[in-house]
């Protein structure tokens, strides 16, 4: 480990590695995309508000909101927003099952982990391809 100087004097202390050492892991990376999908959900919890409002507001305003949750872009964002909802509800879901004490085994922490990315993909695809046959037939 590097040591640090205090520069009063003091003996040195050794200095916590820093994240570039370690190598990712999935359980890591699965937390820290917790966290961005969290965040990123209450960017889209404020568009859900901003198409609310611009609802509220009329017709002209509306009509923006509409052009650009239509457009590719914002396909694109929708698409993206729900596979965070469904991620974060998924890993929400494991984290639930480790606060009961289940699923803390190295091999079944993996499991579960495949399980949520793989989960939150299909209820994705699922759900926009319901989206899309629903709009398309009515």
């Amino acid at each position: 480990m590097a040591e640090q100087s205090s520069g009063n004097g003091a003996p040195a202390r050794p200095v916590s590695p820093h994240l570039s050492i370690y190598r990712p892991q999935l359980t890591s990376v699965l937390s820290i995309l917790h966290r961005m999908t969290g965040v990123i959900l209450a960017s889209g919890a404020a568009m859900l508000c901003a198409w609310l409002l611009t609802a509220a507001a009329g017709e002209r305003y509306y009509a923006w909101t509409e052009w650009f949750l239509t457009s590719w872009l914002g396909y694109a964002l929708l698409a993206a927003w729900s596979w965070c909802l469904f991620y974060h509800l998924c890993n929400g879901i494991r984290h639930l099952f480790w606060d009961a004490g289940l699923g803390f085994s190295l091999k079944q922490t993996y499991a579960s982990g495949a399980a949520v990315v793989v989960a939150s993909f299909v209820l994705t695809g699922l759900s926009w391809g319901l989206g899309l046959a629903c709009n398309l037939a009515g």
